[in-house]
């Protein structure tokens, strides 16, 4: 029954790992596809302009969402790791 656990509370742990990197990562994916195109069809081949609007769009979603992200790891951490430790 303990490894039944461990590995419940491991694919969980997981998911939520999946749940909040998810709108980070689908940012990342689609600010560098519109640069990339944007680069593509101008002709434009500047480094930095690959690196700092994808950058600027992470922030800005990293900044929207950490509440989001806070509020996944709490519950998790609350429903699931804390009472493991606590035997419970």
């Amino acid at each position: 029954m303990q490894d039944m656990i461990f590995y419940d509370t491991l694919r969980q742990g997981l998911w939520v790992g999946v749940i909040i990197s998810t709108p980070i990562l689908l940012v990342a994916l689609v600010s560098g596809v519109g640069v990339g195109l944007f680069q593509a069809l101008t002709s434009i081949q500047e480094m930095t302009l690959t690196f700092v609007p994808k950058l600027v769009a992470i922030l800005i979603v990293f900044w929207a969402t950490m509440g989001f992200m806070t509020e996944t790891l709490v519950a998790f951490f609350t429903d699931r790791i804390i009472p493991l430790i606590g035997g419970m």
